[in-house]
Protein backbone atom coordinates (compact mmCIF):
# COMPACT_ATOMS: atom_id res chain seq x y z
CA UNK A 1 0.00 0.00 0.00
CA UNK A 2 1.28 3.45 -0.93
CA UNK A 3 1.65 6.30 2.01
CA UNK A 4 0.88 9.83 1.98
CA UNK A 5 1.60 12.64 4.03
CA UNK A 6 -0.24 15.94 4.19
CA UNK A 7 1.85 18.78 6.08
CA UNK A 8 -0.01 22.13 6.40
CA UNK A 9 0.45 25.68 7.03
CA UNK A 10 -2.00 28.63 7.99
CA UNK A 11 -5.69 28.52 9.51
CA UNK A 12 -8.34 26.00 9.68
CA UNK A 13 -9.84 26.68 6.40
CA UNK A 14 -6.22 25.30 5.07
CA UNK A 15 -6.71 22.42 7.47
CA UNK A 16 -10.28 21.47 6.10
CA UNK A 17 -9.11 21.99 2.80
CA UNK A 18 -6.19 19.21 3.56
CA UNK A 19 -8.95 16.91 5.49
CA UNK A 20 -10.30 17.08 1.86
CA UNK A 21 -7.14 16.10 -0.06
CA UNK A 22 -6.83 13.26 2.90
CA UNK A 23 -10.04 12.16 1.60
CA UNK A 24 -9.44 12.24 -1.87
CA UNK A 25 -6.14 10.94 -1.55
CA UNK A 26 -7.48 7.23 0.71
CA UNK A 27 -9.91 7.33 -2.13
CA UNK A 28 -7.11 6.10 -4.57
CA UNK A 29 -5.79 3.71 -1.99
CA UNK A 30 -2.74 5.53 0.17
CA UNK A 31 -2.48 5.55 3.73
CA UNK A 32 -1.76 8.02 5.89
CA UNK A 33 1.67 7.85 7.48
CA UNK A 34 3.51 10.52 9.65
CA UNK A 35 7.13 9.70 8.43
CA UNK A 36 8.30 11.66 5.91
CA UNK A 37 10.75 9.19 4.65
CA UNK A 38 8.67 6.83 4.16
CA UNK A 39 6.29 8.64 1.76
CA UNK A 40 5.53 7.81 -1.34
CA UNK A 41 3.41 10.78 -1.59
CA UNK A 42 4.01 14.65 0.21
CA UNK A 43 1.34 17.54 -0.38
CA UNK A 44 2.45 20.99 1.39
CA UNK A 45 -0.67 22.81 1.82
CA UNK A 46 0.62 26.23 1.81
CA UNK A 47 -0.08 29.81 3.68
CA UNK A 48 0.71 33.31 1.92
CA UNK A 49 -0.28 35.15 4.50
CA UNK A 50 3.00 35.23 6.97
CA UNK A 51 7.05 34.89 5.67
CA UNK A 52 7.74 32.20 7.72
CA UNK A 53 5.15 29.88 6.11
CA UNK A 54 7.76 30.55 2.63
CA UNK A 55 10.89 29.39 4.29
CA UNK A 56 9.25 26.51 5.89
CA UNK A 57 8.36 25.12 2.94
CA UNK A 58 11.32 25.70 0.71
CA UNK A 59 13.32 24.11 3.99
CA UNK A 60 10.89 20.60 3.46
CA UNK A 61 11.38 20.59 -0.45
CA UNK A 62 15.07 21.03 0.03
CA UNK A 63 15.24 17.86 2.45
CA UNK A 64 12.87 15.90 -0.32
CA UNK A 65 14.89 16.26 -3.19
CA UNK A 66 17.34 13.52 -2.51
CA UNK A 67 14.38 11.21 -1.74
CA UNK A 68 12.72 12.05 -4.83
CA UNK A 69 15.75 11.14 -6.98
CA UNK A 70 16.10 7.53 -5.05
CA UNK A 71 12.11 6.46 -3.99
CA UNK A 72 10.59 8.24 -6.78
CA UNK A 73 8.21 10.28 -4.03
CA UNK A 74 5.60 12.62 -5.47
CA UNK A 75 5.70 16.26 -4.58
CA UNK A 76 2.41 18.48 -4.90
CA UNK A 77 2.20 21.67 -3.63
CA UNK A 78 -1.23 23.63 -3.01
CA UNK A 79 -2.88 26.28 -1.42
CA UNK A 80 -2.75 29.76 -1.09
CA UNK A 81 0.86 30.44 -1.97
CA UNK A 82 0.14 28.79 -5.63
CA UNK A 83 -1.99 31.70 -6.69
CA UNK A 84 0.95 33.82 -6.39
CA UNK A 85 2.81 34.50 -9.52
CA UNK A 86 6.10 35.16 -7.60
CA UNK A 87 5.46 31.78 -6.06
CA UNK A 88 5.05 30.16 -8.96
CA UNK A 89 7.76 31.36 -10.63
CA UNK A 90 10.35 30.84 -7.36
CA UNK A 91 8.68 26.78 -7.64
CA UNK A 92 9.82 26.94 -11.50
CA UNK A 93 13.24 28.12 -11.36
CA UNK A 94 14.60 26.59 -8.12
CA UNK A 95 12.08 23.35 -7.40
CA UNK A 96 11.39 22.53 -10.81
CA UNK A 97 11.34 18.92 -9.58
CA UNK A 98 8.21 19.60 -7.79
CA UNK A 99 5.41 16.81 -9.83
CA UNK A 100 1.89 18.80 -8.83
CA UNK A 101 1.23 22.42 -8.38
CA UNK A 102 -2.45 22.95 -7.78
CA UNK A 103 -3.77 26.55 -6.36
CA UNK A 104 -7.19 26.82 -4.26
CA UNK A 105 -9.57 26.89 -6.99
CA UNK A 106 -8.45 23.56 -8.51
CA UNK A 107 -7.84 21.57 -5.29
CA UNK A 108 -11.38 19.20 -6.46
CA UNK A 109 -9.29 18.06 -9.00
CA UNK A 110 -6.61 16.68 -7.17
CA UNK A 111 -7.48 13.04 -7.87
CA UNK A 112 -7.06 13.89 -11.84
CA UNK A 113 -3.69 15.58 -11.61
CA UNK A 114 -2.41 12.44 -9.51
CA UNK A 115 -3.67 10.74 -11.80
CA UNK A 116 -1.72 11.98 -14.70
CA UNK A 117 1.74 12.04 -12.52
CA UNK A 118 1.34 8.59 -12.04
CA UNK A 119 0.00 6.81 -15.46
CA UNK A 120 1.60 9.64 -17.57
CA UNK A 121 4.74 10.78 -15.99
CA UNK A 122 4.15 14.26 -16.89
CA UNK A 123 4.83 17.41 -14.24
CA UNK A 124 1.22 19.32 -13.46
CA UNK A 125 0.23 22.89 -12.48
CA UNK A 126 -3.14 23.55 -12.32
CA UNK A 127 -3.43 27.29 -11.09
CA UNK A 128 -6.50 29.33 -12.74
CA UNK A 129 -6.21 32.86 -11.77
CA UNK A 130 -10.23 33.59 -11.47
CA UNK A 131 -12.97 32.53 -8.89
CA UNK A 132 -13.43 29.06 -7.93
CA UNK A 133 -16.42 27.54 -8.14
CA UNK A 134 -18.19 26.19 -5.02
CA UNK A 135 -17.48 22.46 -5.46
CA UNK A 136 -19.54 19.92 -3.28
CA UNK A 137 -19.48 16.24 -1.94
CA UNK A 138 -15.73 16.10 -2.06
CA UNK A 139 -14.53 13.14 0.23
CA UNK A 140 -13.16 14.23 3.35
CA UNK A 141 -11.05 12.41 6.07
CA UNK A 142 -11.96 13.93 9.43
CA UNK A 143 -9.15 14.32 11.84
CA UNK A 144 -11.39 14.44 14.58
CA UNK A 145 -13.82 11.95 15.75
CA UNK A 146 -15.85 14.43 18.20
CA UNK A 147 -15.23 17.85 16.88
CA UNK A 148 -15.52 19.07 13.08
CA UNK A 149 -15.11 22.03 10.58
CA UNK A 150 -17.85 23.19 8.42
CA UNK A 151 -17.04 25.76 5.99
CA UNK A 152 -20.06 27.93 4.45
CA UNK A 153 -18.36 30.45 2.44
CA UNK A 154 -15.01 31.11 0.25
CA UNK A 155 -12.98 33.57 -0.40
CA UNK A 156 -12.92 37.98 1.23
CA UNK A 157 -14.23 40.87 -0.51
CA UNK A 158 -12.30 43.39 1.91
CA UNK A 159 -9.73 43.93 0.59
CA UNK A 160 -7.75 44.69 3.99
CA UNK A 161 -4.62 46.82 3.12
CA UNK A 162 -1.55 44.17 4.45
CA UNK A 163 -3.58 41.15 3.42
CA UNK A 164 -3.20 38.48 0.62
CA UNK A 165 -6.12 36.55 1.00
CA UNK A 166 -8.50 38.15 -1.29
CA UNK A 167 -6.14 37.71 -4.11
CA UNK A 168 -5.35 33.92 -3.52
CA UNK A 169 -8.60 33.14 -2.29
CA UNK A 170 -11.06 34.85 -4.61
CA UNK A 171 -14.42 36.88 -4.21
CA UNK A 172 -16.74 35.55 -1.73
CA UNK A 173 -18.77 32.86 -2.28
CA UNK A 174 -21.60 30.94 0.06
CA UNK A 175 -22.45 27.38 -0.03
CA UNK A 176 -26.25 26.69 -0.62
CA UNK A 177 -27.95 26.41 3.30
CA UNK A 178 -28.93 23.13 2.55
CA UNK A 179 -25.36 21.89 1.75
CA UNK A 180 -24.14 23.09 5.06
CA UNK A 181 -27.34 21.54 6.97
CA UNK A 182 -26.84 18.42 5.14
CA UNK A 183 -22.99 18.05 6.43
CA UNK A 184 -23.97 19.02 10.08
CA UNK A 185 -26.70 16.25 10.13
CA UNK A 186 -24.03 14.07 8.75
CA UNK A 187 -21.87 14.75 11.03
CA UNK A 188 -24.42 14.30 13.77
CA UNK A 189 -24.89 11.18 12.95
CA UNK A 190 -21.02 10.03 13.02
CA UNK A 191 -21.19 11.38 16.45
CA UNK A 192 -20.01 14.36 16.32
CA UNK A 193 -20.29 16.60 18.96
CA UNK A 194 -18.88 20.21 18.31
CA UNK A 195 -18.72 22.27 14.93
CA UNK A 196 -16.98 25.11 13.69
CA UNK A 197 -18.54 26.86 11.50
CA UNK A 198 -15.21 28.53 8.62
CA UNK A 199 -15.40 31.25 6.12
CA UNK A 200 -12.74 34.01 5.39
CA UNK A 201 -15.15 36.28 6.52
CA UNK A 202 -17.96 34.04 8.35
CA UNK A 203 -20.49 36.44 9.10
CA UNK A 204 -20.86 37.98 5.22
CA UNK A 205 -22.41 34.40 4.89
CA UNK A 206 -24.87 35.14 2.11
CA UNK A 207 -27.60 32.09 1.23
CA UNK A 208 -29.38 34.39 -1.47
CA UNK A 209 -33.34 35.21 -0.92
CA UNK A 210 -32.53 37.09 2.05
CA UNK A 211 -31.23 33.54 4.34
CA UNK A 212 -28.10 35.41 5.84
CA UNK A 213 -25.51 33.89 8.60
CA UNK A 214 -27.88 34.30 11.82
CA UNK A 215 -30.68 32.00 10.09
CA UNK A 216 -27.53 29.52 9.56
CA UNK A 217 -27.11 29.66 13.31
CA UNK A 218 -30.39 29.66 14.30
CA UNK A 219 -30.84 26.62 11.84
CA UNK A 220 -27.23 24.46 12.65
CA UNK A 221 -28.90 24.77 16.23
CA UNK A 222 -31.74 22.94 15.64
CA UNK A 223 -28.96 19.61 14.84
CA UNK A 224 -29.89 16.93 17.18
CA UNK A 225 -26.70 15.52 18.42
CA UNK A 226 -24.97 18.53 17.84
CA UNK A 227 -23.96 20.17 21.53
CA UNK A 228 -21.35 23.16 20.58
CA UNK A 229 -21.46 25.38 17.86
CA UNK A 230 -18.45 28.25 16.97
CA UNK A 231 -17.88 29.95 14.25
CA UNK A 232 -14.42 31.52 12.53
CA UNK A 233 -13.25 34.30 11.45
CA UNK A 234 -16.22 37.35 11.85
CA UNK A 235 -15.70 40.80 10.72
CA UNK A 236 -16.68 43.58 13.25
CA UNK A 237 -18.28 45.39 10.57
CA UNK A 238 -20.47 42.69 9.55
CA UNK A 239 -21.53 41.48 13.14
CA UNK A 240 -25.32 42.49 12.81
CA UNK A 241 -27.78 42.60 15.38
CA UNK A 242 -29.70 39.28 14.29
CA UNK A 243 -26.12 37.85 14.65
CA UNK A 244 -25.87 38.87 18.30
CA UNK A 245 -29.93 37.67 18.91
CA UNK A 246 -28.78 34.23 17.66
CA UNK A 247 -26.15 33.77 20.03
CA UNK A 248 -28.18 35.34 23.14
CA UNK A 249 -31.26 32.88 22.57
CA UNK A 250 -29.10 29.76 21.86
CA UNK A 251 -27.22 28.27 23.87
CA UNK A 252 -25.41 25.79 22.03
CA UNK A 253 -23.38 28.72 20.60
CA UNK A 254 -20.14 28.90 22.57
CA UNK A 255 -19.51 32.22 24.75
CA UNK A 256 -16.23 32.62 23.24
CA UNK A 257 -16.53 35.32 20.26
CA UNK A 258 -13.70 36.32 18.54
CA UNK A 259 -13.64 39.33 17.04
CA UNK A 260 -10.10 40.20 15.46
CA UNK A 261 -9.45 43.92 16.36
CA UNK A 262 -5.68 44.09 14.29
CA UNK A 263 -5.11 47.63 15.82
CA UNK A 264 -6.88 50.06 18.28
CA UNK A 265 -6.60 53.61 16.60
CA UNK A 266 -8.84 54.96 14.24
CA UNK A 267 -6.25 56.53 11.96
CA UNK A 268 -4.61 53.47 11.49
CA UNK A 269 -7.90 51.90 11.38
CA UNK A 270 -8.51 53.20 8.11
CA UNK A 271 -5.03 52.85 6.59
CA UNK A 272 -5.36 49.05 7.22
CA UNK A 273 -9.31 49.40 5.15
CA UNK A 274 -10.71 47.70 8.41
CA UNK A 275 -14.07 49.86 8.00
CA UNK A 276 -14.89 50.32 11.47
CA UNK A 277 -13.28 52.59 13.93
CA UNK A 278 -12.09 52.22 17.63
CA UNK A 279 -15.08 53.74 19.04
CA UNK A 280 -17.81 51.81 17.24
CA UNK A 281 -15.22 48.77 18.17
CA UNK A 282 -15.99 49.19 21.45
CA UNK A 283 -19.42 49.93 21.25
CA UNK A 284 -20.06 46.66 19.47
CA UNK A 285 -18.15 45.02 22.37
CA UNK A 286 -20.47 47.04 24.91
CA UNK A 287 -23.86 45.83 22.76
CA UNK A 288 -22.79 42.34 22.70
CA UNK A 289 -21.73 42.51 26.81
CA UNK A 290 -25.27 43.65 27.36
CA UNK A 291 -27.35 41.42 25.33
CA UNK A 292 -25.01 37.93 26.11
CA UNK A 293 -23.84 38.46 29.98
CA UNK A 294 -21.40 35.73 29.48
CA UNK A 295 -19.62 36.54 26.90
CA UNK A 296 -15.97 36.63 26.16
CA UNK A 297 -13.97 37.54 23.29
CA UNK A 298 -10.89 36.44 21.78
CA UNK A 299 -9.17 38.50 18.80
CA UNK A 300 -6.46 38.98 16.47
CA UNK A 301 -3.75 42.13 16.69
CA UNK A 302 -1.08 43.51 14.50
CA UNK A 303 1.74 44.92 15.57
CA UNK A 304 3.97 47.33 13.47
CA UNK A 305 1.58 48.19 10.46
CA UNK A 306 3.42 50.89 8.26
CA UNK A 307 3.37 54.42 9.85
CA UNK A 308 1.88 53.28 13.33
CA UNK A 309 3.39 55.58 15.55
CA UNK A 310 3.77 54.54 19.25
CA UNK A 311 1.18 57.18 20.34
CA UNK A 312 -1.02 54.91 18.01
CA UNK A 313 -0.24 51.53 19.32
CA UNK A 314 -0.97 53.16 22.96
CA UNK A 315 -4.50 52.73 21.68
CA UNK A 316 -4.13 49.28 20.94
CA UNK A 317 -2.85 48.37 24.39
CA UNK A 318 -5.75 50.73 26.16
CA UNK A 319 -8.21 48.62 23.77
CA UNK A 320 -7.08 45.56 25.33
CA UNK A 321 -7.51 46.43 28.91
CA UNK A 322 -10.77 47.22 28.25
CA UNK A 323 -12.15 45.01 26.43
CA UNK A 324 -10.16 41.82 28.62
CA UNK A 325 -9.98 39.62 26.07
CA UNK A 326 -9.97 35.82 26.69
CA UNK A 327 -7.05 35.45 24.03
CA UNK A 328 -5.04 37.68 22.37
CA UNK A 329 -3.66 36.35 19.12
CA UNK A 330 -0.93 38.58 18.17
CA UNK A 331 1.45 38.85 14.77
CA UNK A 332 4.32 41.06 13.64
CA UNK A 333 3.16 42.50 10.82
CA UNK A 334 4.68 40.91 7.97
CA UNK A 335 4.86 42.52 4.59
CA UNK A 336 3.03 40.36 1.64
CA UNK A 337 4.01 41.16 -2.24
CA UNK A 338 0.61 42.99 -4.01
CA UNK A 339 -0.60 44.33 -0.84
CA UNK A 340 -1.76 48.11 -0.45
CA UNK A 341 0.30 48.11 2.52
CA UNK A 342 3.70 46.40 1.01
CA UNK A 343 3.73 49.46 -0.89
CA UNK A 344 3.53 51.92 1.46
CA UNK A 345 6.75 54.08 2.11
CA UNK A 346 6.90 54.22 6.28
CA UNK A 347 7.51 50.76 7.06
CA UNK A 348 8.72 49.98 10.68
CA UNK A 349 12.02 48.80 11.48
CA UNK A 350 12.47 45.40 13.08
CA UNK A 351 13.46 46.32 16.25
CA UNK A 352 10.37 48.75 17.11
CA UNK A 353 7.74 45.72 16.07
CA UNK A 354 9.46 43.59 18.15
CA UNK A 355 9.38 46.07 21.70
CA UNK A 356 5.59 46.87 20.87
CA UNK A 357 4.92 42.60 20.00
CA UNK A 358 6.96 42.47 23.51
CA UNK A 359 4.52 45.22 25.61
CA UNK A 360 1.89 43.54 24.17
CA UNK A 361 2.62 40.10 24.92
CA UNK A 362 3.69 41.36 28.40
CA UNK A 363 0.29 43.65 29.06
CA UNK A 364 -1.72 40.05 27.84
CA UNK A 365 -0.11 37.76 30.22
CA UNK A 366 -0.39 39.44 32.85
CA UNK A 367 -3.62 39.09 32.99
CA UNK A 368 -4.51 35.55 32.03
CA UNK A 369 -4.48 34.68 35.70
CA UNK A 370 -6.33 37.39 36.88
CA UNK A 371 -8.97 36.04 33.60
CA UNK A 372 -8.55 32.46 35.03
CA UNK A 373 -9.97 33.18 38.64
CA UNK A 374 -13.34 33.54 37.44
CA UNK A 375 -13.60 29.94 36.96
CA UNK A 376 -12.89 28.91 40.28
CA UNK A 377 -16.11 27.12 42.03
CA UNK A 378 -17.91 27.20 38.64
CA UNK A 379 -19.13 24.50 36.72
CA UNK A 380 -18.03 24.44 33.12
CA UNK A 381 -19.13 22.26 30.28
CA UNK A 382 -16.03 20.17 28.56
CA UNK A 383 -16.32 18.11 25.53
CA UNK A 384 -13.53 15.76 26.45
CA UNK A 385 -10.57 15.60 24.16
CA UNK A 386 -8.61 12.78 25.24
CA UNK A 387 -5.55 12.37 27.36
CA UNK A 388 -3.32 15.64 27.90
CA UNK A 389 -0.21 15.80 25.88
CA UNK A 390 2.06 16.32 29.05
CA UNK A 391 0.13 13.81 31.43
CA UNK A 392 -0.93 10.62 29.97
CA UNK A 393 -3.14 10.25 33.04
CA UNK A 394 -4.52 13.44 33.32
CA UNK A 395 -8.01 14.00 30.51
CA UNK A 396 -8.56 17.30 28.81
CA UNK A 397 -10.94 19.61 27.32
CA UNK A 398 -12.22 22.69 26.99
CA UNK A 399 -14.79 24.93 27.93
CA UNK A 400 -17.29 26.43 26.25
CA UNK A 401 -14.85 29.71 26.24
CA UNK A 402 -12.21 27.39 24.81
CA UNK A 403 -10.15 27.40 28.29
CA UNK A 404 -8.52 23.73 28.42
CA UNK A 405 -9.23 22.17 31.28
CA UNK A 406 -7.14 19.22 32.62
CA UNK A 407 -9.12 16.15 34.97
CA UNK A 408 -8.53 12.86 36.71
CA UNK A 409 -11.55 10.54 34.97
CA UNK A 410 -11.73 7.61 32.41
CA UNK A 411 -11.07 6.53 28.98
CA UNK A 412 -14.62 6.05 28.58
CA UNK A 413 -15.63 10.02 28.77
CA UNK A 414 -13.76 10.77 26.06
CA UNK A 415 -16.25 12.12 23.00
CA UNK A 416 -18.35 13.14 25.42
CA UNK A 417 -19.67 16.17 26.76
CA UNK A 418 -19.71 16.43 30.69
CA UNK A 419 -19.49 18.90 33.34
CA UNK A 420 -16.82 19.72 35.57
CA UNK A 421 -16.28 22.02 38.72
CA UNK A 422 -12.98 24.25 38.12
CA UNK A 423 -10.75 24.02 41.36
CA UNK A 424 -7.03 25.26 40.22
CA UNK A 425 -6.45 27.66 37.56
CA UNK A 426 -2.49 27.24 36.21
CA UNK A 427 -2.23 30.33 33.73
CA UNK A 428 -2.38 28.30 30.50
CA UNK A 429 -5.04 25.78 31.89
CA UNK A 430 -7.65 24.91 34.30
CA UNK A 431 -7.91 22.34 36.78
CA UNK A 432 -11.33 20.46 37.53
CA UNK A 433 -12.73 17.86 38.80
CA UNK A 434 -15.70 15.75 37.94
Amino acid sequence: MKKYLITTFGCQLNENDSEKLAGITEKLGYEKTENLQEADLVIFNTCCVRENAEERLFGKLGELKKQREEKGTIIAIGGCMMQEPAMLEKIKQSYNYTDIVFGTHTLHKFEEDLKKVIEERKKVRDVIDIDGEVIEDLPIKRNDKFKASVTIMYGCNNFCAYCIVPYVRGRERSRKPEKILEEVQELSKEGYKEITLLGQNVNSYDGENGYKFANLLNDVCKIEGIERIRFISPHPKDFTDDVIEAIANNPKIARVVHLPLQAGNSKVLKEMNRKYTKEQYLELVEKMKKRIPDVVFSTDIIVGFPGETDEEFEDTLDVVKKVNYEQVYMFIYSRREGTVADRMENQIPEEIKHKRFDKLKDLYDGRVSENNEKYIGTTQKILVDGYSKNDKTTLTGRTDTNKVVNFEGKEELIGKMIDIKITEEHKWYLKGEI
